[in-house]
């Protein structure tokens, strides 16, 4: 190579090191934190509670006009509408979802509530809190993802481990939270969230559409609210009680055949007799109403079509059509 050539090579290779040499702390610093932010960014972001995605599904898939949004204390909800499809309605039915469902589940409230209006009573189904008792496992943003649950479940006497990023928002502020508010202030918190959603959804029906009778209406564990919600308010406006399936959150207390005898309401407890289970907490219900002398108090029996849901949901129409009709206690009565 050619002597001037060398030289050149040479001032290039010396430059360079000068440059990388006077490279300040700061600009290494300034790298690294767009790397870290580069980093957060991509994280997947937390999930709101279930059913605040349900409700925001619900929105999109319905008629505006039946969406209703109510207010009870800080809680905006969304709740489905529908007028009865008669010049004189009846009332209105408020139908109050289980843990599984939401406001317009395929197993008995969605169905119930587009079908009530058409017996002449207005329908109302609620969007309620996800369950605040026993801890919950961890939901993630994909099923594909999923931890085995051996990894999340929890329990009181044992911390949770720190929330994942997969984690809701509602999770996370529970095991946020775990340090200084009990289980069973959590428990009380719900309670509270619910009832009052039940409140609003009462003031809705009776002051700005003017019902005449007001029902509650719960299914699996929304029964369980509907009938505490009677129990402790025991509201003058509220005579009427159908519980279908009903079952005991976990977590909460006192079991629903206690609260049965504590009902001063016209009520109408529909179970599915296939199960065993079913069988033995329907037959404690019927056993406390007995020994409170509840007259009001009427247990129906159903048998469970799994492989004919439309067969199924027609049966319950009818059934609480007919309770309707011969059992209703008049408000004030």
């Amino acid at each position: 190579m050619p002597p001037h050539s060398l030289a050149l090579l040479g001032f290039c290779l010396l430059f360079a090191a000068t440059s990388w040499a006077q490279e300040s702390p700061e600009d290494t610093q300034n790298a690294t934190a767009d790397e870290a932010e580069t980093s957060t960014s991509s994280e997947r972001p937390l999930l709101p509670e279930r059913s605040v995605s349900e409700a925001h599904t619900l929105e999109q898939r319905l008629d505006k006009r039946e969406q209703q949004m109510l207010q009870a204390g800080t809680d905006t909800f969304l709740a489905l509408w529908l007028p009865a499809n008669v010049g004189e309605p009846s009332g209105a039915v408020i139908l109050l979802p289980g843990d599984v469902e939401n406001a317009d589940g395929a197993a008995a409230i969605g169905p119930l509530r587009r079908k009530l209006p058409d017996a002449g009573w207005h329908s109302l189904s609620l969007t309620l809190p996800d369950p605040d008792g026993d801890p919950l496992p961890l939901r993630q943003a994909s099923a594909a993802t999923a931890a085995p649950p051996g990894d999340t479940a929890t329990t009181e006497s044992t911390p949770a481990a720190e929330s994942p990023p997969e984690a809701t928002v509602d999770e996370a502020a529970q095991a946020a939270d775990s340090g200084t508010i009990s289980p069973e202030q959590r428990r009380q918190a719900h309670v509270e969230r619910v009832l009052a959603r039940i409140d609003a959804a009462i003031a809705f029906a009776s002051q700005q559409q003017q019902a005449r009778e007001i029902v509650l209406l719960g299914h699996g564990s929304g029964a369980y609210w509907a009938a505490r919600y009677l129990s402790e308010r025991q509201p003058d406006n509220v005579q009427n009680l159908l519980m279908v399936a009903a079952e005991l959150p976990a977590g909460f207390a006192p079991p629903l055949d206690e609260m049965v005898t504590q009902l001063a309401v016209a009520t109408g407890d529909f179970f599915y007799k296939d199960q065993a289970t079913d069988r033995a907490a329907a037959l404690k219900r019927l056993q406390a109403s007995k020994r409170a002398k509840l007259p009001t108090y009427i247990q129906v029996s159903m048998k469970a079509l799994p492989g004919n849901l439309d067969i199924q949901q027609e049966q319950l129409y009818r059934r609480l059509r007919g309770w309707l009709t011969q059992h209703i206690r008049a408000a004030g009565s």
